[in-house]
Order: structure tokens, then C-alpha cells, then sequence
């Protein structure tokens, strides 16, 4: 597995090697405001040799959250709670880079819920691009876990980018390698690409071009705060959060939005494959995602452009796409096994078994749980 562990330069940053920690919700802030177990968290992840850390979804705005103790970037106290985790990654010999999430009844979209706490806080309409509601949803932590209400269609998107700008400064005064937009999963970004959750009938909506606008616009504006230090997470396959276009559309958009980025000189782009986890059945014996080789598919879009290959993806396979693809994928992304082994890059350098199991029932923590338990206590490998 030598090419794995080389160093690579993304950006202007060099990191110790092509093992990436994904952005992965974890829900353990205090509040909106990141706090001493999560600088724990990241730092021995760090420690155990990830060569770039990506943090868990930061909300770039009060409005919204769909998860209950997610960290934002929008005030003081969130940037001041970041500084100290970046410090201490930096220490530890790793960099990080910020996921910015919109996360308002605009940052997550029509995924946001009017009772949730910082929508009310925010005092605004859950807003998307179009007045359409998500199939499912359940949001355990409102009495009675409702499920997604129909949006309110976002009246000016360009009060969002200016939004995921300003996040993207704060970030910067964080102490950030670069930032990280979240254009995945079925979140904002990817509701204006999605044809069936964006029918706009003005510059944002309708053809291929107008609605990749709103993420290459999005991209533009962080840029002007972190220059090559920017990069995009998608999921051409979809599914998730009821998004997914037949497959002739989600080629034709997709292959248009990774032409455009092409232009942008990013320090790479995260390709998700599909995963059956994540493939929801909102019509019996009938799965939401469009199941194709989204590597294969888009890899050839991306003519100088990093590529960063992530879901399910094993040290083997990791090494095969840098051979078979040299010079245009970089590296991969590993998610639960960084969750059950804060020393994996070592574990996997040197052999050592990964035999941690992840318990499910910890993964967002829990109301009067211990915020440590599945979270920072997991045994590392004796050397």
C-alpha cells in the first residue's frame, strides 16, 4: 500500500498521506458551540495518523439544523471553540479542513423543521429552492419525531452564497487548511442540481446550467476567501433525503457541473459512490437512488482536478484507483472505520487488525448519555 502513504499536496497544503477522515455528523457539541470532548475527538484521530481531517458538517447559520448539538461558524464563540481544535490538530501533525453546510431552513433546505430550536431562534420560514417537501424524515428530538413539511421557496439565493462566504471568512480566522462545500446527500446544494426538487422558473431553476448555478456560484465566493484551498463533496447517485434523477439527467448534470468546476482549480473533489445504506424505499420494493459506477462515470470529467474517492472504499481498492487512475485520483476518504479506530492510518501501515465494532446506538450520542461513550473511548491498537 506505499502510494496511500505518501505525502500529497492539495491546495497550497501538503499532508502526510492519502488516508482521509471524512465529514461525519457526530452531534456532540455543546449547543451550536464546539467544546473540550470534540477537540479530544479530532485530535486523536490526528494522532493516529490521518493525513487530512475533515470536520463533521459546520452550520454556516442559525436557521435550521436538522441534527441537535451540531457545531456552527456563524458568531465568536463558535470560531474561538474551532481555534482550539485546529491548534491542536496542527500540533498533533494533521490538517483539517471545514465542511460548510448550509444548515438553515435554507442551510439544509427543505430538510430543516419549523420547531427545530435554531429555526425558531432564527425566526425565518424553512426555505428551499422549491416549494416541495422530502418524502420521510423524523425528528426525534420534537415531541412526536414529525417528519419533513412542505418549504418555502427561497426568495433571493444569493443572500445564501454571501452566507457561505462569510462562513468560509470565519473559518479562516479558525484556523482551517481550507474548506470543504457541502454539495452532497441531498442538503442544499444539491436540491437546486436535482431537477425533481427544484423546479424554479428563473436563473436558478430549470436547465442543467441554471441549476448548477447556485453550487458554482456558491464555489466562486469561497474561493475569493481561500483560493486553491476549496474543495466539493457530491453524490451524483443521490437517494438520500429523497433526491435522484433518472439516469440520462443525472449524467448530463453532473458531467456539466464537474466540466464547469474543472475551471475553478480546487484542491479536489469528493466522489461518494452508491451505498444501499443510504438508498431509502419511500414505494414498496422501489429504491430512490439512480444506481450507477459514479467513479467510472465521472473520473473522466475531471481533466485537472484531484479526485478523492469515498463510501465503502478499502485500503485495496484505494490503491488500485491511484494506479489505474494516476495523476487524477489522490486519495480516499475512510468513514466509520476512522469512527472505531482513532489510530487507523497506523493500524493499517503497520498491519494491526481493525477490531473495533461500531455501536449504532452511540453514533449521535443520546439525551443523559455520556457525550465519550462511542465517541472518544474506543481502544486503540497496542504496538
Amino acid at each position: 500500500m506505499a502510494s496511500l502513504f505518501t505525502p500529497l499536496k492539495i491546495g497550497s497544503t501538503t499532508i502526510q498521506n492519502r488516508l482521509g477522515m471524512p465529514a461525519m455528523t457526530r452531534s456532540r457539541s455543546s449547543a451550536t458551540i464546539p467544546n473540550e470532548i470534540m477537540k479530544e475527538y479530532y485530535v486523536q484521530r490526528a494522532k493516529g495518523g490521518a493525513g487530512l481531517i475533515v470536520s463533521e458538517g459546520i452550520l454556516i447559520a442559525r436557521q435550521g439544523t436538522e441534527w441537535p448539538n451540531a457545531p456552527g461558524i456563524w458568531n465568536q464563540s463558535q470560531i474561538a471553540g474551532w481555534k482550539k481544535i485546529t491548534d491542536a490538530v496542527h500540533e498533533a501533525g494533521s490538517k483539517i479542513y471545514a465542511q460548510l453546510i448550509s444548515h438553515c431552513g435554507c442551510a439544509v433546505g427543505r430538510l430543516s423543521h419549523p420547531d427545530a430550536p435554531e429555526q425558531i431562534a432564527a425566526g425565518v420560514p424553512v426555505y428551499a429552492p422549491s416549494a416541495i417537501a422530502a418524502r420521510g424524515g423524523k425528528f426525534r428530538f420534537l415531541p412526536g419525531e414529525p417528519g419533513y413539511v412542505t418549504p418555502t421557496e427561497i426568495p433571493d439565493p444569493t443572500a445564501l452564497i454571501a452566507q457561505f462566504k462569510q462562513a468560509a471568512i470565519n473559518a479562516k480566522e479558525a484556523g482551517f487548511d481550507g474548506v470543504e462545500v457541502h454539495g452532497a446527500s441531498g442538503y442544499l446544494l444539491h436540491q437546486f442540481l436535482d431537477n425533481t426538487s427544484n423546479k424554479r422558473n428563473d436563473k436558478w431553476g430549470g436547465s442543467i446550467e441554471n441549476r448548477a448555478r447556485f453550487t458554482l456560484e456558491t464555489l466562486k465566493a469561497v474561493a475569493e476567501v481561500y483560493g486553491s484551498d476549496v474543495a466539493i463533496k457530491l453524490t451524483p447517485a443521490g437517494g438520500t433525503y429523497d433526491v435522484g434523477m433518472p439516469l440520462d439527467e443525472t449524467i448530463a448534470t453532473f458531467g456539466y457541473l464537474l466540466t464547469e468546476i474543472n475551471k475553478f482549480g480546487l484542491a479536489y473533489v469528493c466522489l461518494v459512490r452508491y451505498n444501499p445504506m443510504f438508498d431509502p424505499e419511500f414505494e414498496p420494493g422501489k429504491k430512490r437512488a439512480t444506481v450507477h459506477d459514479v467513479f467510472q462515470t465521472y473520473i473522466p470529467f475531471l481533466k485537472n482536478t484531484p479526485i478523492w474517492i469515498n463510501s465503502g472504499v478499502t485500503l485495496e481498492e484505494g490503491e488500485e484507483f491511484l494506479k489505474s487512475y494516476s495523476g487524477k485520483v489522490a486519495g480516499i476518504f475512510m468513514g466509520f472505520n476512522w469512527l472505531t479506530h482513532p489510530d487507523l492510518a497506523k493500524r493499517l501501515q503497520e498491519g494491526k487488525p481493525l477490531d473495533n465494532v461500531l455501536d449504532f446506538s452511540t453514533l449521535y450520542g443520546a439525551v443523559g448519555v455520556e457525550p465519550a461513550l462511542g465517541y472518544t473511548d474506543y481502544k486503540e491498537a497496542v504496538y
